[in-house]
């Protein structure tokens, strides 16, 4: 054992996923600046990218004329014939996308999800149909190395269940375990709001800050907050419910968890649609967007909606800012829309609620990544195994795709039945 307790292959392991993330999140790299972000020597670097090339996870080229004397540096850059396949279950909305080592979205799917209820069963077979026609348009050298799933609701860290959704009345649904074994791989599952906050602190707005809170609005109000770069999700993962925190306890609107006055039932899509007069006529996502319209051609009804909810989020937010004291607010999906025809509201709060030392540095934007945040997340989520061991965990994928390839053809289903359900990794919330 080297001292500090870590032997040398520990080191060497770490070293490969640290790199290769190095590589993920900002793509192509020299070894020099490799080896300035790493604290390692160049023929550190040399043997790393060397190993992590020869497995098939990273490239390495001559660079472009830099015009300087010398011998230049190789660029390295991650492989992107292996992908993950990143599935997003919104509300109204199912999306399924391949996505490349490096995070770029190669294809991607949708569909329209029906407000009928617990729905598991119909989710499981769009998106799993979607899944296995991602894979078969990948190209045949390509290999999937991961699957990540953003759920609107809580998750079970242990086994990927949906243990409370309350919009559509998920109550311990097997979604990771369903999910895994119609795809015939493990399936990893995170709350949308966490995993927004993540793919804005790692590719978004967020970028370069240690300490922030990500707000995602649809149906109701989710949040994600990063504290010193790592997600703080709770004893088991249920952490950051800031929908439910109470901001109007005395004549506050019903809020679908049974309480009342939470900020979710106070900003969200049907509160926006009662406070403009639009009840009755309007609903859902489309409801929403004709507010938005409304108010942007210059409807006093719906103005003032969006000012009546700013002030609730407002409140909301000062509350976040005190306790955390985060370097940004972020505001992802239609909280996208609100913050912009609401920011006076916003920032009017925080300037009456908030320390004045809290609120000296903190900076309030919209997502960086759009609407794709979640989809995004669910992406990290996915290649977070291949980053924390590359080298065991892509010659595990390709076990498994050598197992499943010989199972179709003898005719067999891709895995044994229940096999996911086993897993000892499949249904994480990292």
């Amino acid at each position: 054992m080297v001292k500090g307790g870590r032997s040398q292959e520990e080191i060497r392991r770490h070293n490969l996923g640290t790199l290769l993330r190095h590589l993920h999140r900002s793509g192509a790299l020299s070894r020099s600046e490799l080896a300035h972000r790493m604290g390692l020597n160049r023929s550190t670097i040399m043997a790393l990218t060397a190993e992590l090339s020869a497995a098939g996870l990273v490239r390495e080229e001559q660079p472009r004329d830099t015009g300087r004397a010398g011998r230049p540096s190789l660029v390295v850059r991650p492989d992107p014939r292996l992908y993950v396949l990143a599935f997003d279950v919104r509300v109204d909305r199912l999306v399924a996308a391949r996505v490349a080592l490096g995070g770029r979205i190669l294809d991607r799917r949708e569909a329209v999800r029906r407000r009928a209820g617990a729905d598991l069963e119909y989710v499981v077979e769009v998106l799993s149909a979607f899944g296995h026609e991602l894979r078969r348009t990948a190209p045949p050298d390509a290999l999937c190395v991961g699957v990540g799933a953003s759920y609107c609701g809580m998750i079970s860290r242990a086994d990927g269940m949906v243990r409370y959704g309350p919009n559509l009345g998920w109550v311990d649904q097997a979604f990771g375990a369903e999910l895994g074994l119609r795809l015939g791989l493990p399936v990893l599952v995170g709350n949308e709001a966490h995993l927004g906050a993540v793919a804005e602190h790692e590719r978004g707005a967020g970028v370069g800050y240690r300490n922030l809170v990500y707000l995602h609005g649809d149906v109701g109000v989710g949040g994600g907050i990063i504290v010193d770069g790592r997600l703080l999700d709770g004893e088991r993962g249920y952490g950051c419910e800031l929908g439910h925190m109470m901001v109007n306890p005395y004549q506050g609107r019903p809020c679908a968890c049974g309480s009342r006055g939470c900020l979710e039932a106070e900003v969200g899509e049907q509160a926006l649609i009662d406070l403009a007069g639009r009840s009755g006529e309007l609903s859902g996502r489309e409801g929403w967007h004709t507010v938005v319209r409304a108010a942007d051609e210059g409807d006093a009804a719906a103005r003032d909606a969006f000012h009546r909810i700013g002030d609730w989020l407002g409140i909301g937010v000062a509350n976040l800012i005190n306790l955390f004291n985060p370097g940004m607010v972020i505001f992802g999906g239609m909280l996208r829309e609100v913050y912009p025809r609401a920011e006076a509201q916003v920032r009017a709060r925080i300037r009456a609620n908030v320390l004045p030392v809290s609120r000296e540095q903190v900076r309030l934007r919209v997502a960086g990544l759009g609407d794709d945040a979640t989809l995004v997340g669910a992406a990290e989520l996915a290649f977070s195994r291949l980053l924390e061991d590359p080298l065991e965990v892509l010659a595990e994928m390709r076990a498994y795709e050598r197992r499943t390839a010989a199972r179709r053809a003898a005719g067999h289903p891709p895995v044994p039945g229940g096999a996911h359900r086993r897993h000892p990794r499949g249904c994480l919330n990292r």
